[in-house]
């Protein structure tokens, strides 16, 4: 069974995440960190799990499905930042990506592109939409 705790809370969570993410380029891995700390400092009463078979950190109010707000996976040469209610959120810079029913992501490449106003401004209306 995969431990949930809240972001940052858990040696364990921490281990599983750097152990998802040493296979990846130094970029992704630092640029999934980066994510994982943008998340935090916006939902941080989140529950976070790494689910190693869909190769993602999956953040929500729980891990039931419906509470599931963000998941941060890592690709080979970028990270998308899935957002649960992705086609809701308002995205003046053309940032969010995908033509599902509810989930979009934003396909993010860099530390500067995950510390950028645009991307925190989608974190915010996300989080705004689940609270």
């Amino acid at each position: 069974m995969p431990v949930v705790e809240r972001i940052g809370a858990s040696v364990e969570v921490d281990a599983d995440i750097e152990r998802l993410l040493e296979p990846q380029l130094p970029v992704v891995a630092e640029t999934a960190r980066a994510l994982r700390e943008l998340v935090a400092a916006a939902f941080p009463e989140a529950v976070e799990t790494v689910d190693f078979s869909n190769k993602l950190i999956a953040i929500g109010l729980s891990m039931k499905t419906r509470d599931l707000v963000f998941a941060i996976a890592p690709h080979s040469a970028h990270v998308n930042l899935q957002l649960a209610d992705g086609v809701e959120i308002p995205d003046p810079t053309g940032l969010i990506e995908g033509t599902g029913k509810r989930i979009r992501h934003v396909k993010v490449r860099s530390l500067e592109a995950a510390a950028s106003p645009a991307l925190r401004a989608i974190v915010d209306a996300q989080v705004a939409l689940r609270r």
